[in-house]
């Protein structure tokens, strides 16, 4: 059995409480069979150390983008995102999207501008997208319309079914991270059973959204597996079932 941790910032995790580098905790995520990991640029600052980690390690891979919470440093230009995307082990656009729980919607132009950036580089390059997206869904679902967004993945879904189903009628993936395994989240468990198997991917989002039964703690890619072991149950699948799928969708829509 093999899982792929399709979302994680590989670069802010708190190596300390995994093994103290890279390399244990890798080590610490294959004994709970993840074993591929995409880490995901939120700024342009941090993407050489994102870069360094996918082409120093075989089992990561990365992105390029400007997450929509990021105020300072550089918004990137097509052509700047395009050229970035150029490497090999660079194998999406993102994270990007639309944030109005940190930033007010009326004061957000910037912020659509450069989702739309992102959607062009993302349709140029034929790298799939990373979509983030939070107290956005409906301008969110309007601009990937409107830009004709071609591929990619809703990243830490948490929204419901309607917006899901915009996704997947585009073309989308849905991923989904350690929220739904909260004891709050019995509305996005409903969400989790009805994405068709072909569309979904699992994630840690690590640093942030630690699931159960680790809560509270510090997050690591392995965790990835009980991501998976809900999914399983929430769908009444194997977890083996849950791996393969998740994996086989991963390699078509990033590495095909």
């Amino acid at each position: 059995m093999q899982i792929v941790d399709s979302h994680c910032h590989l670069d802010r995790v708190d190596l300390s409480a995994f093994g103290g580098s890279v390399e244990r905790m890798l080590v610490h995520a294959k004994e709970l069979s993840v074993t591929q990991f995409l880490c995901v640029c939120i700024d342009l600052e941090h993407f050489d150390e994102v870069l360094s980690l996918a082409k120093n390690h075989s089992q990561i891979y990365g992105s390029v983008g400007v997450h929509p919470c990021e105020l300072e440093g550089k918004d990137p230009s097509v052509k700047e995102l395009l050229a970035l995307s150029e490497h090999d082990k660079i194998i999406a656009i993102g994270e990007t999207g639309l944030d109005y729980f940190h930033v007010e919607k009326d004061t957000a132009d910037w912020q659509r501008d450069r989702f739309r950036r992102h959607i062009k580089a993302s349709n140029q390059s034929g790298k799939p997208m990373i979509i983030h997206t939070r107290n956005a869904k409906e301008d969110t679902i309007a601009i990937m319309q409107a830009e004709k967004a071609e591929q990619g993945v809703m990243h830490c879904f948490s929204e419901d079914w309607e917006t899901a189903k915009a996704a997947l009628d585009l073309g989308f993936f849905i991923s989904f991270s350690g929220i739904v395994t909260f004891k709050s989240a019995k509305d996005l468990r409903e969400v989790a059973k009805k994405v068709p198997s072909d569309r979904l991917l699992v994630e840690t989002d690590s640093p942030y959204l630690t699931p159960v039964p680790y809560r509270g703690k510090p997050n690591s890619p392995a965790y990835s597996y009980y991501v998976a072991e809900k999914l399983a149950e929430i769908r009444s699948v194997s977890i083996n079932d849950i791996a393969n799928t998740t994996t086989n969708n991963f390699e078509q829509l990033f590495l095909a």
